[in-house]
């Protein structure tokens, strides 16, 4: 076996284990619903410092970090990123503990199309008349669901908008994955960590659901938010590195089908007919694009090598 085959099936267990952990994430939080959302997150960013500056140890990278910090354009969009990130993991938190998952779910199968809309709009990237047939199919998906679901199509619209822009950013902004989120949280770090004292000492966990303390479960729960943050960021940045941008693009779709198949088969989440046409014509239209991308990178690859 070549060791470019072993690399790139490296790559796929670990590009496959992240998006299993993505996509099981509703089970944790599901967990964690006796919390109130806003300090499910708080924990999430808070726990996520200490074990991300260790990784930065010992991978020999705090200077990328420090560097990072101490350019002024960089921290202002790390700032941009922090507030999109945050709010993100608020939304998803509390429609998972709201029984919405299926509309989270939704939300990350249109982020990746949205994502390519915000480049052609923001960065001049060009795209084919196929993947506007593609971006086409999926609004008139999310059209379809607008007539019956107006409730949470809120929920799938903020989520995509939201991860898009985090990724537009982080996109632009010339920093590593790991020393993005390091830097992203850090900035976080001592507002919400402020935010965890004056829950846990001012507000009574009859009126605002547990805290830190009340149940060594929980507590467990909460700390290992910052693993099941770190962990699968790792796997699927390592992946990145030995899979080709296509794979790693199908791979994308995963983690939202299994939330959503988490949704309806373990939580037993309403799948309405309007739900079923939407995720139907967004399916058709990832289906659509992947097509597209693939055989565009690979004309690109004959190309070159030609």
């Amino acid at each position: 076996m070549s060791s470019a085959l072993s690399s790139r099936r490296i790559g796929l267990v670990q590009a496959l284990t992240a998006c299993i952990f993505w996509g099981l994430m509703p089970v944790y939080f599901k967990l964690l619903q006796n919390v109130g959302a806003l300090e499910v997150v708080a924990h999430r960013i808070v726990w996520s410092v200490p074990l991300l500056l260790v990784i930065l140890c010992v991978r020999k990278n705090l200077a990328s970090l420090a560097s990072a910090l101490a350019n002024a354009k960089l921290r202002r969009a790390m700032l941009a990123s922090a507030s999109l990130i945050a709010a993100n993991w608020l939304i998803y938190v509390w429609a998972v503990h709201q029984d919405h998952i299926l509309a989270a779910s939704l939300g990350y199968f249109i982020s990746p199309l949205l994502s390519v809309l915000m480049g052609r709009l923001f960065l001049g990237e060009k795209l084919s008349r196929i993947k506007w047939i593609a971006i086409a199919i999926a609004t008139a998906g999310v059209s379809v669901l607008a007539l019956q679901a107006l409730d949470t199509l809120w929920i799938s619209l903020a989520l995509a908008m939201s991860w898009s822009s985090y990724g537009l950013v982080r996109k632009i902004a010339d920093i590593g994955p790991i020393v993005g989120l390091t830097a992203e949280t850090g900035m976080l770090f001592l507002p919400f960590t402020l935010l965890l004292v004056w829950l846990t000492i001012a507000a009574p966990s009859s009126a605002t659901g547990l805290h830190l303390g009340d149940d060594p479960i929980i507590d467990l729960l909460l700390i290992g938010g910052s693993v099941v943050t770190a962990i699968p960021l790792l796997l699927f940045a390592s992946a990145v590195k030995k899979m080709t941008l296509g794979a790693i693009g199908l791979l994308n779709y995963l983690a939202p089908t299994i939330q959503f198949l988490v949704g309806v088969l373990i939580y037993k989440e309403a799948l309405t007919p309007s739900h079923i046409a939407c995720f139907v014509l967004i399916w058709i239209s990832l289906a659509i694009f992947s097509t597209d991308s693939y055989l565009t990178g690979k004309a690109e690859r004959n190309l070159q090598s030609a």
